[in-house]
C-alpha cells in the first residue's frame, strides 16, 4: 500500500514554507487579543473560558479526553498560538492544515535539541545526563545531513514491498493474541491485545531474537515521559533508564555476534545492519544506541495507542462499526477506514520540538530563536478547509491526505508497517469478536475512560469491551 502523503509530495495549494505571510493561511490574530469568534451568543468553551488565554494550557482531563473543541477555536483565531505544557514550558503551536503542512516542510526549523534555548532545556524535563547524550541522538532529533544518512539505514526494513510480504505473518501474530482472550464475555483490549501486538510485530521486522524480545519490559517505554528532578517518581524513572541501557547493550552484543554467523544478510536484520554500520564507522556508539532505543520505544507505543483510539472511535460510532464489519470483504474499505480513523483521532497528537536558529517569522508571528515550535497533527486533521465535515467520521472519505504520520523529511519511516498493523489489528478484532461493544459493567463505559496524560500522545491504558463468543 502506498502512502497517500509521501514525504516528497508537493504541498497542496500552499505558499512556500519560507514565505513570511503565506497567502492561503488565515490572517493571524494576536493570541492575547479578544477572540473575534467569541460573541455573547457563542457557546462556552468546554475548558472553562470563553476567550483564548495566552498562553493556552494544553493539559488537564477535559483537554486530554477531547481536545478538538479547543483546536477548532484556535484554528478560527489564527495559525500560531502561544501554549503551555504541564511542565510549565511555553511553546508555539501551529494548528491549521495548510500552516501545519508548510511548517513540517520548513527548512528553517531544526530538530536538534542543541538549538533549544536555556529556558526550554530547563523546563522540558528531557532525560538527565549521561542518558540524554547516549539515547537522544536518534533520527527524530537530527537535521540534515546527519538525518539523511541515518534515515537511509532504516528505510529498506520498512519498505512497502517488504511489509506486504510480511502480512501473513502479521495476521498469525494477531490471531495468536486473540486466541488468548476469553471465549465469551469480554476483555480489556489494551492488556489483552494492543499492548502486545505492535511489539511482537516489531521484533519480527527488526530482527530482535525471541529470548531478547521476551526480556523487554514494557515499562521501559515510559522513559519517553521524563520525570522532573523533584518528582517522587524520579528514582524509579532513573532505574528504568539504566535497565533500558543495559538491555540495549545486550542487544548490540548479540547482534554483533549474529553478524559474524555464516549466511548472515543485512537485508533481513535491521538491528544487525545498524551494528554493522557502527562497526564500519558510519554511526557513533551513542547514535547506534539511540537508534535502537527509538526502534524499541517509538516503534511500538504509538501503534498501541492508535489501535485503542481507533477502537474507541468505532465503538462511539456503532453504525460505522457495523458497516465496516459487514464490508470487510469489500475491496479497499478496510484500508480507507484505517486512513479515516487515523485522520479522525491520531494517537501521535503533537509533533516533537522544532526550533529556529534565529528570530523568525512564522505566519505573521515572530518566534524567538530557541523557542520550541510544535505542530498539532490532530488539529490539522480536523480542519474543515481541507476535510469537509472534518468532525464527522466518514469511512469512505477520499481523498484523505491526513498528517497523522507527519510530512516532510521527518515523515514516519515506519508508516507502511503501521498501516498494515492497524488494518490487520482492526480487521482481526472485528472478525473474531462478534458483537464487539463497550463493556457493560459500571465504571467501564466509554465515558469513564482515563486518557493517558502524555504530552504528545493520545491513548488509554484500559479499554474494557464485551463481545459474543470468540471465533
Amino acid at each position: 500500500m502506498t502512502d497517500p502523503t509521501p514525504a516528497t509530495a508537493p504541498a497542496p495549494a500552499l505558499a512556500p514554507a519560507s514565505a513570511l505571510t503565506p497567502a492561503p493561511v488565515p490572517a493571524p490574530v494576536r493570541v492575547d487579543a479578544p477572540d473575534p469568534a467569541a460573541t455573547d451568543d457563542a457557546p462556552r468553551c468546554p475548558y472553562g473560558y470563553d476567550r483564548l488565554p495566552s498562553p493556552v494550557p494544553l493539559y488537564g482531563p477535559a483537554y486530554k479526553s477531547d481536545p478538538y473543541p479547543l483546536y477548532r477555536r484556535m484554528r478560527e483565531a489564527g495559525p500560531v498560538h502561544r501554549v503551555e505544557f504541564p511542565s510549565g514550558i511555553h511553546a508555539w503551536l501551529v494548528t491549521g492544515y495548510r500552516a501545519a503542512h508548510a511548517t513540517l516542510n520548513d527548512p528553517r526549523l531544526g530538530k536538534n535539541h542543541a538549538l533549544g534555548n536555556e529556558n526550554w532545556r530547563r523546563l522540558a524535563s528531557i532525560m538527565p545526563e549521561p542518558q540524554h547524550s547516549r539515547l537522544q541522538v536518534h533520527l527524530l532529533h537530527q537535521d540534515p545531513p546527519k538525518h539523511t544518512s541515518m534515515r537511509r539505514l532504516v528505510l529498506d526494513a520498512f519498505a512497502p514491498r517488504r511489509v506486504e510480504a510480511l502480512r501473513p505473518r502479521l495476521r498469525e501474530l494477531a490471531d495468536a493474541l486473540v486466541d488468548e482472550l476469553p471465549e465469551t464475555g469480554g476483555a480489556d483490549l489494551v492488556t489483552g491485545f494492543a499492548a502486545h501486538y505492535p511489539f511482537r510485530v516489531l521484533a519480527e521486522v527488526i530482527g530482535l531474537p525471541p529470548e531478547l524480545a521476551d526480556r523487554f519490559d514494557r515499562d521501559w517505554g515510559k522513559v519517553v515521559q521524563p520525570v522532573g528532578p523533584q518528582d517522587p517518581g524520579r528514582p524509579a524513572y532513573e532505574a528504568r533508564l539504566r535497565g533500558l541501557q543495559t538491555y540495549i547493550a545486550d542487544v548490540v552484543t548479540r547482534k554483533r555476534a549474529d553478524c559474524r554467523e555464516p549466511g548472515w544478510t543485512e537485508s533481513a536484520d535491521l538491528l544487525g545492519r545498524l551494528v554493522a554500520a557502527h562497526d564500519a564507522g558510519e554511526l557513533s556508539r551513542a547514535e547506534l544506541d539511540s537508534m535502537v532505543f527509538q526502534l524499541l520505544v517509538a516503534g511500538q507505543e504509538p501503534v498501541t495507542n492508535q489501535i485503542t483510539t481507533m477502537l474507541i472511535t468505532l465503538l462511539r460510532h456503532p453504525e460505522q462499526l457495523d458497516r465496516l464489519r459487514a464490508g470487510l470483504d469489500e475491496p479497499g474499505l478496510l484500508a480507507r477506514a484505517v486512513e479515516e480513523l487515523l485522520r479522525h483521532d491520531a494517537a501521535f497528537e503533537l509533533t516533537t520540538w522544532r526550533f529556529f536558529a534565529r528570530d523568525s517569522d512564522l505566519f505573521g508571528t515572530t518566534v524567538p530563536a530557541g523557542d520550541s515550535v510544535i505542530v498539532s497533527l490532530c488539529a490539522a486533521n480536523r480542519d474543515d478547509s481541507q476535510f469537509p465535515g472534518a468532525d464527522l467520521l466518514d469511512l469512505d472519505r477520499s481523498p484523505n491526505a491526513h498528517l497523522a504520520f507527519g510530512h516532510g523529511i521527518h515523515y514516519c519511516p515506519g508508516a507502511a508497517l503501521a498501516r498494515a498493523e492497524l488494518q490487520i489489528a482492526i480487521g482481526t478484532l472485528l472478525t473474531r469478536l462478534p458483537g464487539l461493544r463497550p463493556a457493560e459493567a459500571p465504571g467501564d463505559g466509554l465515558a469513564d475512560l482515563a486518557w493517558i496524560p502524555a504530552v504528545l500522545a493520545r491513548g488509554v491504558n484500559r479499554l474494557p469491551v464485551a463481545y459474543d463468543r470468540r471465533h
